[in-house]
């Protein structure tokens, strides 16, 4: 079965690539926006705060590596989980 739904490039967006890429990375621009920044420090990404408390996430890579879209969806279930109301 073909899962080419779990990635999306956009090698034309005047942002792209929006972060560092390894040489022969396939960058994935299916999460532009990362879906788990909501989470703060268990979002599990490559981020830091900067000195006004923001979180800067421009060293992470995990929404836009091919392979991280199921590991993507299953965060995304913490995320509907912190919103619900009681």
């Amino acid at each position: 079965m073909s899962e080419n739904f779990k990635f999306f490039q956009n090698n034309k967006c005047e942002y792209y690539p929006c972060h560092k890429l390894e040489p022969g990375q396939e960058f994935n621009c299916l999460f532009c926006y990362c879906p788990l920044y909501a989470l703060g420090d268990a979002c599990g990404g490559n981020f830091v705060y900067t000195d006004k408390g923001i979180k800067n996430c421009s060293h992470c890579n995990i929404p836009h590596i091919k392979g991280n879209y199921d590991l993507i969806l299953e965060k995304v279930d913490l995320v509907v989980e912190m919103i619900k109301k009681p």
